[in-house]
């Protein structure tokens, strides 16, 4: 083999390094990832909620602080995001969660996926027909019953698809919370990989990552879109039968 192959191969695909790192990986790394991404989406489900109820209100006064709220963590970059709450917090003195990065991590990325979350619950809500609501009021639910039983429920349905696919944005976004200096016990799958790639000089362990993002990412994507179509198609209407007229005889 060239020397310059041999030089490219030893830099992305040495397969002892590759070996080496994936136990780590398998047994820190992704339990800390699925973790990390399972209590941001909590945190962006609930605010993403209450956002999107601002959002869609009447009151601009309500409205002005939810799409305050959704332009800056929609607009700003994840990594300033994370380092702007992991680092600025604690270092403003509001130690909410005392030394524990992790737990700033999962709020930096919660708050960045409320701001997505948010808009596509807003979405599905305004997706409901006007009629629902009108037929509601006209048997005597209230304005905020009639949001919290009938509105709310169906546009949630309608968007399960898309906030399954949050998820896998998360899992993504959390390579970067590598930036907090996270404890050993701590590290998600990049931070583990940065770390071997330092002490060894090449970029074997990052391709390593690489490969475990994709076991997680690939069948949850496939997954999600299996869910869209079950739903669009239990969506659609069963067409009547045709009486032909032997039938209606």
């Amino acid at each position: 083999m060239p020397e310059g192959l041999q030089r490219l191969w030893r830099t992305f695909f040495d397969v002892d390094q590759i070996m080496a790192i994936l136990p780590e990986m398998l047994a820190v790394g992704v339990p800390n990832t699925i973790i990390l991404a399972l209590v941001a989406v909590v945190i962006g489900t609930v605010i993403g909620l209450v956002v999107s109820m601002m959002l869609i209100s009447r009151n601009a006064i309500v409205r002005m602080p939810a799409r305050t709220f959704v332009d800056v963590f929609r607009g700003l970059p994840v990594i300033l995001t994370i380092y702007l709450v992991g680092q600025g917090l604690p270092i403003a003195g509001i130690r909410i969660f005392g030394g524990n990065s992790y737990a700033y991590a999962a709020l930096a990325l919660g708050l960045i996926e409320g701001a997505y979350i948010s808009e596509i619950f807003r979405s599905g809500i305004q997706s409901v027909e006007r009629g629902q609501m009108e037929a509601s009021r006209s048997l005597g639910l209230s304005y905020f019953e009639t949001m919290r039983w009938v509105i709310v429920p169906q546009g949630i349905r309608r968007v399960l698809p898309a906030l399954t696919g949050q998820f896998i944005h998360i899992i993504k976004g959390s390579s970067l919370v590598y930036l907090l200096g996270l404890l050993p016990d701590q590290r998600e799958i990049f931070s583990i990989a940065s770390d071997a790639s330092h002490i060894s000089g090449t970029l074997s362990p990052m391709v390593a990552a690489g490969i475990v993002y994709l076991c997680l990412t690939i069948p949850l994507t496939y997954a999600v879109n299996a869910f869209d179509r079950r739903l669009r198609d239990g969506a659609r209407p069963t067409p009547e039968p045709v009486l032909t007229p032997a039938h209606q005889s």
